[in-house]
């Protein structure tokens, strides 16, 4: 039988997974929608290039920007699924529970550099902020660049939350021992 307190975890447990996947949803359809666009300006522009001799003043830029910001948002999400970029090398000769410390170790330090790079990218924007920067028609730069602290923060977060997890399993597996 569950005690009240185990009852309300599992509740909180079951709100905040139905919120993250709505979160979830909403990253992947800014993927999706941001990509779409993308191809649809890349189209567009070269068919007007090629048949018009024209184009889109303020494409290529776009186009620029949408690339940084699919870039990063492509990135949280590998963060999110755990399917980044990684090297398991050595990995394939450590044990289980070597294994676990490893990526343990990989997804705080991870999250250290994420975090770095977040409060770097804060500066850089704020930087932005004060040059008065434009980009595309007199749109201050550092609104589009407003992605940068918040994916590497984000990026941060969700490691820091693998490492939560790698650091659950690893005490779970020594309760055991």
């Amino acid at each position: 039988m569950s005690t009240p307190s185990s009852s309300t975890f599992d509740q909180l447990s079951d709100q905040l997974s139905k919120v993250l996947k709505q979160i979830h949803r909403i990253e992947d359809g800014i993927i999706a929608l941001l990509l779409f666009a993308m191809i649809l300006i890349a189209t567009s522009q070269i068919f007007l290039r090629n048949i018009f001799d024209s184009g889109i003043i303020w494409a290529d830029p776009l186009l620029r920007i949408m690339v940084l910001w699919l870039g990063l948002l492509g990135a949280l999400a590998a963060t999110r699924e755990n399917k980044h970029i990684s090297i398991d090398l050595l990995t394939r000769f450590l044990s289980d529970y070597g294994r676990l410390l490893s990526k343990a170790f990989t997804s705080i330090f991870s999250s250290i550099v994420a975090g770095i790079l977040s409060y770097h990218s804060v500066r850089f924007v704020f930087m932005e902020y004060e040059a008065k920067t434009t980009v595309i028609t007199n749109i201050p730069a550092w609104i589009v660049e407003l992605i940068l602290p918040l994916a590497f923060g984000l990026i941060a977060i969700r490691f820091a939350i693998h490492f939560v997890i790698s650091l659950r399993e690893i005490l779970a597996r020594k309760k055991q021992s």
